[in-house]
């Protein structure tokens, strides 16, 4: 596993900023960004995460409701939220003992509108894999 340190997105304020991946071909600093937080994405238990996180009343969860869904210490459970944290996908906030995670929607606002298909164009047939063309 790498050791190397992600850069936290998103939080520059520059909302709306890029064109979409169907609009445009990346330049590679954007490609490069969207990669580290689609890596960041990629672990099935870091998704589950940002899931219970996302979609909790309130719109934050304390580590200690999270901890207990997985058979994993709470080490490796805080490992992967500090990766979500890096990828600038939630924040967290120390109250005492505990730490208190929520969505960062700005995140996830851009990485949808990253993949959405342009307004006003018509979306592309999909051919179904293993479908003779």
């Amino acid at each position: 596993m790498s050791k190397q340190e992600l850069v936290v997105l998103g939080q520059d304020g520059a909302e709306g900023c890029c064109p979409s991946l169907l609009d445009a071909p990346l330049d590679e600093d954007r490609a490069t960004d969207l990669a580290k937080v689609f890596k960041a994405l990629g672990d099935p238990v870091r998704l589950r995460l940002l899931s219970m996180i996302a979609s909790r009343a309130g719109g934050e969860v304390c580590v200690c409701d999270l901890t207990p869904a997985f058979d994993l210490s709470q080490p490796t459970i805080s490992h992967h939220l500090k990766l979500l944290k890096q990828a600038g996908l939630i924040d967290s906030e120390r109250r005492g003992t505990w730490v208190y995670y929520r969505l960062l929607p700005q995140m996830t606002d851009r990485l949808a509108a990253a993949l959405t298909h342009p307004a006003g164009q018509p979306t592309p047939a999909a051919t179904p894999a293993g479908a003779a063309s």
